[in-house]
């Protein structure tokens, strides 16, 4: 959510996206996404990069070189981690006592944290130290149970959770309700945090999350506006995306920063109708995000811009625009509820 958006300089009128016309809109639509599972295709293999942003460019570079410490993590997969246990925050701090970006309790922390910085002490308050730690104890998890059967990655997570004698017992993830969903969210946490290897899929709801927007079209806008009847029906940017996809039966966070960690983030050549598209004044920080919309297609957007304004077509190709996120029922669900 943001009222940011006033600043922008718009570089097509209001008039120009009227102009566009309803019908051509909508046939644009339906065009561009009917012809989409033509186009798109898996991700493919190889070693995973870091999506433009999706870290903050403090940490970038830890999380790049660390997250390659051993075969069983990634780049990807460590920020997944981070994100998971703090939203990047080096001062979180947990009621089970956990501490710092990577959130280690203080027990295992006298045991894995490292001097990752070379500065001579071990500062769980540091990034510096703690983003080498978690990678360093994600590693030592891994070589735990290096002999049992199963995905590395997988079994290593479920170490983390569960223990090692756990993962050893059961000879792979335990049957245990918790320590799948923990495997499965940072799994799936991950896609949000790499650059695609190819074409990623189009979303099945995401023609039915744009004729919700449609619908809303001409809605005057208001901070803070999740659509509710008390509200006069009115939405803010996060408030009008987090309703078009609750409509189709995912629900996002309510802000928009954290809606960017909804799914996999297309190139700008590769958009699809009902992606959402993000813009920020710090395009190396997606936790800087304040303003979001849902891609049409043509380089349209609908979005709920500012105060003073009403829900309405814009453009995406603008000096602040920062990506796009291809929203998928399993990627919100992993989402943390607090970050």
């Amino acid at each position: 959510m943001g009222d940011g958006w006033g600043m922008r300089k718009m570089w097509v009128g209001a008039g120009a996206a009227v102009a566009l016309g309803m019908g051509f809109v909508m046939l644009l639509v339906v065009g561009v996404y009917l012809v989409a599972g033509n186009l798109a295709g898996g991700a493919g293999g190889g070693a995973k990069k870091l999506a433009k942003g999706s870290v903050p460019a403090a940490y970038q570079p830890l999380v790049q070189k660390w997250g390659n410490l051993c075969p069983a993590i990634n780049p990807a997969l460590l920020a997944a981690q981070l994100y998971q246990e703090s939203g990047f925050n080096p001062k979180a701090r947990s009621a089970a006592a956990a501490q710092g970006i990577a959130q280690f309790i203080p027990g295992t922390w006298a045991t894995h944290g490292i001097d990752g910085d070379g500065d001579g002490d071990r500062d769980v308050w540091d990034p510096a130290d703690a983003i080498p730690s978690a990678a360093s104890y994600d590693c030592s998890l891994a070589s735990y149970v290096k002999d049992v059967p199963g995905d590395p990655t997988e079994n290593m997570l479920a170490s983390y959770n569960a223990g090692a004698y756990a993962v050893i017992k059961y000879q792979g993830v335990p049957p245990y309700k918790e320590t799948q969903n923990y495997v499965k969210v940072i799994t799936t946490l991950e896609k949000s945090f790499a650059a695609p290897a190819g074409r990623v899929d189009p979303s099945e709801q995401a023609a039915g999350a744009i004729a919700y927007a449609q619908k809303k079209l001409g809605t005057p806008y208001l901070w803070g506006g999740n659509g509710t009847a008390d509200q006069g029906g009115r939405f803010d940017c996060s408030g009008l995306t987090k309703a078009a996809y609750e409509s189709v039966g995912i629900k996002l966070p309510r802000v928009a920063n954290d809606q960017y960690n909804a799914g996999p983030h297309p190139g700008r050549d590769e958009l699809l109708p009902g992606d959402l598209v993000f813009f920020s004044d710090d395009l190396t920080n997606s936790r800087a995000i304040r303003h979001v919309g849902i891609y049409v297609g043509g380089g349209y957007m609908i979005d709920a811009p500012r105060t003073g304004a009403v829900i309405r077509f814009d453009p995406i190709d603008t000096p602040d625009y920062f990506g796009a996120t291809r929203v998928t029922e399993d990627g919100a669900k992993a989402l943390p509820t607090t970050v």
